[in-house]
């Protein structure tokens, strides 16, 4: 006995390592597939599409560890590769994907990494909103896992889209952040052009406020660190073009020509960037004109070279400036002509890129240059714009303190949220375990009592059709003896009295008067009349219209009143002389409930206007065919359906045989073979 036993514990044990042995094994293969193919997908030597694939099996076998870090991390792997492709609508959908699984494993840095993703996706689909919510959640995210420089990034972003959208003070905020951060960081080349460009964003922002000392202060800080970057020519360039801009605003035109002179110094290497070159070769020979030291002539070539250039390279920004520059030269020295042409060419190209404040400079100067006619109409225009774009960055003022604040709202409510519903798991743990338990216990009473209620309902149907039956009958039986009596009653008393009238008038038409010869005569006639009419009534009476009644008017009365609520035509045949009376009443009320269920099935799905019910008797079997007009069906799914289900089960009942018919426009046919 002990023998055995122990044998059998060493053949358990055995069993139970060979599982555990298979299901590692197993998930090893599983991991070892997901390595490999993230491997590939890293692999810069393969082509992108290659690598993409390789990441989707990474994929595919990552779904099958049922891990969701390893599912993430994978996922991931995939959107770096889209991003690197530029696929934002993929990388829409599989990095909110992304976020859910981030949110689910906690993962605070994957949160903060994919929702820095999803404001560059949405800054690309022109959903700013949606990009500054997720640049600055990423933002919150980083700076709790100490992830400085992207922090500072995702600020930046922030400033970037403030600026876009006219809020400059709500950039310069953000942007102050950032560069608190960038200036913790090692000053590498990557970190001083983030600093140049944060200056630079904020210099042009107090520009834009008419903050002409701070720009410049900002500007100069902007040029103290592309100083220290190695290939800084455009950053040098951007800084000191835009420094002599704001010079240009205050009239120190001295100082605007002292810049452009130093920069066309280097005229061939500015040549090298056409677009550059063109808005600053226009600004510089507009300058020119503003100082009054220069003559119409140069002015005129540099304005006419700027303008070449700006239209060989089709930039938009250039092609405005130049243009803007010209017009307001051109009316300067009243040559209205050329002026309109160049403003024209400024509100056009304003107009394709929607570049709003073009736009209103271009309306500003063509009311000056046209008629005043005309002059009215477009200064109209320019204070319409001007309105609806102050009433615009009104609006949008405090948008994006809004969208923080409601971020910030919504992480707090969902780590409320989070511990609620820690203890709704375990409560409702508890609850389900309990609810388990008395389902088991009351599940098989539930079973008997249904089964106990059909039988029940079976037995009730067929009372309820015997005692439709017996009460048909009584009522016919009545009427038929009530019209028998009227008859009898009519015939016997009422026309032998009217008979014996006739016959005394008749005896006194022997009187030779004239008069009472007519007035008999019009009696008499009068009461065969009367004669003819109760005749007829009492033939009428006496027709034994109810021969045949019985189930088949039961039926007819129910197909009646429900066509009429469906709004249905219908027709009733009954070919054979089908004997209802030898047939069981389980079987007439299955019967009449399948024609009830088959008609409300019609009005229900087939949109039909007609049916059709047929009965005819061959081989001693009820063929029953119910057809309609309506749409059809698949017939495939419909047997799933509950009327067939319920049809079905009816027609088991009497050992009968249930055919359905379809076709797509062509109406249903329904067929029961019913043996009786």
């Amino acid at each position: 006995m002990v023998y055995n036993n122990s044998t059998l514990i060493k053949n358990i044990l055995f069993i139970l390592s060979f599982s555990l042995a298979t299901a590692l094994y197993s998930q090893n293969q599983i991991y070892d597939s997901i390595y490999h193919y993230r491997a590939l997908a890293k692999d810069t030597n393969l082509d992108l599409d290659e690598r993409i694939l390789f990441a989707k099996k990474a994929i595919a076998f990552s779904n099958r560890s049922k891990k969701d870090s390893t599912l993430l991390t994978s996922k991931r792997l995939l959107s770096t590769l889209y991003l690197y492709k530029r696929d934002v609508n993929e990388l829409y959908d599989l990095n909110h994907e992304n976020l859910k699984l981030a949110n689910s494993l906690n993962d605070s840095l994957a949160v903060a990494n994919v929702s820095n993703v999803l404001g560059w996706v949405h800054s690309v689909r022109k959903e700013i909103d949606s990009s500054y919510y997720y640049y600055y959640k990423a933002s919150k995210f980083f700076k709790g896992v100490n992830q400085v420089q992207n922090e500072a990034v995702a600020l930046f972003n922030m400033a970037d889209i403030q600026f876009n959208e006219r809020d400059y003070i709500g950039c310069e905020k953000n942007a102050i952040e950032s560069i608190k951060l960038f200036k913790t960081l090692d000053q590498n080349e990557n970190t001083l052009d983030y600093l140049w460009a944060l200056n630079n964003l904020i210099a042009i922002a107090s520009d834009e406020l008419e903050l002409y000392d701070k720009a410049i202060e900002y500007h100069n800080k902007a040029l103290s660190y592309s100083n220290r970057i190695s290939d800084n020519y455009l950053y040098t360039l951007y800084s000191n073009s835009n420094i002599a801009l704001i010079y240009k605003e205050l009239k120190q035109y001295d100082k605007v020509l002292d810049i452009y002179d130093k920069l066309f110094e280097k005229k061939e290497l500015l040549k090298q960037e056409p677009n550059n070159y063109a808005l600053i070769l226009g600004d510089y020979a507009y300058s020119k004109h503003l100082s009054g030291k220069y003559n119409n002539k140069e002015i005129k070539q540099m304005l006419t070279e700027a303008n070449k250039v700006s239209d060989s390279v089709q930039d938009p920004f250039s092609i405005m400036s130049v243009s803007l520059n010209a017009a307001n030269f051109y009316t300067n020295i009243n040559k209205k002509d050329s002026a309109l042409i160049y403003a024209n060419q400024a509100y056009k190209t304003a107009v394709e890129t929607k570049t709003n404040d073009v736009i209103l400079r271009s309306l500003m100067l063509k009311s000056k240059i046209e008629d005043p006619s005309k002059a009215k109409d477009y200064l109209y225009d320019y204070v319409k714009l001007r309105d609806s774009l102050q009433t615009k960055e009104r609006a949008i003022r405090n948008k994006f303190a809004r969208i923080e604040f409601e971020t910030d709202q919504i992480e707090q409510e969902n780590l409320q949220i989070s511990r609620e519903r820690m203890w709704l798991m375990i409560i409702s743990s508890i609850l389900v375990i309990t609810i388990i338990l008395v389902y088991i216990i009351i599940s098989q009473r539930a079973k008997n009592k249904e089964l106990k209620f059909i039988q029940e309902q079976q037995e009730t149907n067929e009372e309820i059709y015997n005692l439709m039956l017996s009460q048909h009958d009584k009522i016919e039986e009545a009427r038929a003896a009530e019209k028998r009596r009227i008859s009898e009653e009519l015939h016997d008393g009422i026309l032998g009295r009217l008979f014996g009238t006739r016959l005394s008038l008749d005896s006194l038409n022997f009187n030779t008067q004239p008069e009472a010869i007519q007035s008999r005569s019009t009696y008499i006639n009068e009461l065969k009349n009367i004669e003819h009419d109760i005749r007829k009534v009492s033939h009428d009476l006496n027709t034994d219209f109810i021969s045949g009644s019985g189930y088949l008017d039961i039926i007819k009365t129910m197909v009646e009143t429900q066509t009429k609520a469906y709004g249905l035509k219908y027709a009733i045949s009954n070919k054979d002389d089908i004997q209802w009376d030898d047939v069981s009443n389980k079987t007439k009320i299955h019967i009449y409930r399948i024609i009830q269920e088959a008609l409300q099935n019609i009005y229900k799905h087939a949109n039909a206007s007609d049916v059709k019910i047929s009965f005819k008797l061959k081989n001693n079997v009820i063929c029953l065919t119910i057809k309609d007009n309506g749409s059809g069906f698949d017939v495939d799914k419909a047997k799933k359906g509950i009327g067939l289900k319920n049809m079905n089960s009816r027609v088991k009942e009497i050992q009968g045989k249930l055919i359905v018919k379809s076709e797509k426009d062509l109406g249903s046919k329904i067929i029961i073979k019913a043996p009786i």
